[in-house]
């Protein structure tokens, strides 16, 4: 006697294990994004990381763009957010830390922007990619017009956001060119400490204002 198969409801398909939601989805989705390359990070690749069927991330997300957007989201965001604008050189400061934490924790990040989701297929989350990675920019001119010249030179928001995130991006993208500049034994936690010293106090004396110069006109 043949065994009649039950037609699956539609609607939240059932986790293997019964206890794995959207934010473990996308916990296992972020795990994958530190430690692979984004074209890895597949549907069927957090599926597996996570122990449910794959129909259940579809269900979630609906397209693997917008797991992505919200894996990293997750990663970046759950650091800290941004710090207050006042008083700029510390809020500066504070920020460059962040990035740079942010970039050692999630090491493909920026390549994930380039090669991913910049041509994501949902107008929906191309948007919100575009604002996402807006919002430093508009941090750091916050900081410029909060200051209004007081303790900081003028400066260009975009560009100082580009010079932080290709500095900070560089020692971990770049780390097999810089081991072969260093002696093996070298301690690369401690080193990538001092660089972060370093690039911070080039970056606010860089901008730090002269007693000759004249503070920008933040009216408009």
């Amino acid at each position: 006697m043949s065994q009649k198969r039950t037609k699956r409801k539609q609607g939240r398909p059932d986790a293997k294990d019964g206890g794995v939601g959207r934010e473990g989805v996308l916990t296992a989705a972020s795990r994958l994004l530190q430690s692979l390359p984004p074209s890895q990070v597949t549907m069927v690749a957090v599926a597996r990381e996570a122990g449910v069927d794959p129909a259940l991330i579809r269900y979630y997300f609906k397209t693997r763009d917008a797991l992505l957007f919200e894996a990293v989201k997750l990663l970046v965001d759950g650091d800290e957010p941004n710090a207050e604008p006042t008083p700029p050189l510390k809020a500066l400061e504070k920020h460059i830390d962040r990035t740079f934490r942010v970039t050692r924790a999630a090491k493909y990040m920026h390549r994930l922007m380039i090669e991913e989701l910049n041509c994501a297929s949902s107008p929906a989350v191309l948007e919100q990619v575009r604002q996402w990675n807006r919002n430093p920019v508009e941090f750091y001119n916050t900081i410029r017009v909060t200051d209004a010249g007081k303790e900081l030179t003028d400066f260009d928001p975009l560009f100082l956001h580009l010079a932080i995130i290709g500095i900070s991006d560089f020692f971990v993208s770049g780390l097999p060119l810089i081991r072969l500049l260093l002696p093996q034994d070298t301690d690369m936690d401690e080193l990538a400490a001092r660089y972060q010293s370093f690039v911070t106090r080039l970056v606010l004396d860089g901008l730090r204002r002269r007693g000759d110069e004249a503070g920008p006109d933040c009216s408009h």
